[in-house]
């Protein structure tokens, strides 16, 4: 049985691979701040395999440290890094931006990131053997207008996913990256603050694709024959042809 650690797996993305991969045997470490939808997850994917939840913000180094630390011993070897968790503060030009979602963003989406993967990869590197997966995002293939700091951690995102699989490469670990387009979770309602009514207008008139989607996807990836490493795949709903085209029927 393969172990996956799952990073942001409380909701959206994460919470639905944890789910897809829970349903497909993976023993799982799921990890997130919301310590009542760990508990509620546990009781869900216990009936289905061996679950361990990790309670804490990738943002904190030292916490981040701590916790991967208490892992028990028989889901320490860990196969398979999600590196999922992630967000997106505002939609602001430049000169409105707001310090405080700038470094929300940088501190999640690149420095949680680097946290978790530097307290997995040793054990990857012994074992010589592993498969890292980080969501991206096209705003790491494309920039759009007032998605300047999103757009730049993402494209940071991209920039490590190809560095990580060239550093790793002589251990024969597996970097890739999901990079989706337009998802209907919580990530709009997010980035507008609770704005429930200004999160639903950014789906309206289209399909979008959903976290079940990505999750299929990313089990998909994960159980290719160990030669195989997809590398870098891009995910659009039908209606979207870029960051910025999209055939909205309204």
């Amino acid at each position: 049985m393969k172990t996956a650690l799952i990073t942001g797996a409380t909701s959206g993305i994460g919470r639905a691979t944890a789910r897809f991969l829970a349903k497909n045997k993976f023993r799982l470490i799921i990890c997130g701040r919301r310590e009542d939808r760990l508990a509620e997850l546990q009781d869900e994917f216990s009936a289905l395999t061996d679950v361990h939840t990790l309670n804490f913000d990738v943002r904190k180094k030292k916490d981040v440290a701590k916790a991967i630390a208490s892992i028990p011993a028989d889901f320490m070897n860990i196969d398979v890094l999600i590196n999922n968790a992630g967000n997106a503060h505002g939609l602001d030009p430049i000169e409105n931006g707001d310090e405080e979602d700038w470094d929300a963003m940088i501190d999640i989406n690149i420095k949680g990131l680097l946290y978790v993967s530097k307290e997995i990869i040793p054990g990857m590197v012994e074992r010589r053997s592993g498969h890292i997966i980080n969501i991206g995002s096209i705003a790491g293939k494309e920039v759009y207008t007032n998605g300047n700091v999103y757009c730049a951690t993402k494209h940071a995102v991209d920039a490590l996913n190809i560095g990580m699989r060239m550093d790793l490469n002589q251990y024969g670990i597996r970097v890739g990256a999901i990079n989706p387009g337009m998802v209907d979770t919580e990530f709009s309602e997010v980035r507008f603050k609770g704005d429930t009514e200004r999160a639903a207008q950014v789906y309206k008139g289209l399909d979008p694709l959903l976290a079940e989607d990505i999750a299929d996807i990313i089990h998909f990836v994960v159980t290719r024959p160990y030669h195989v490493n997809i590398a870098d795949l891009t995910v659009l709903p039908t209606a979207q042809a870029s960051a910025t085209i999209v055939n909205k029927k309204l």
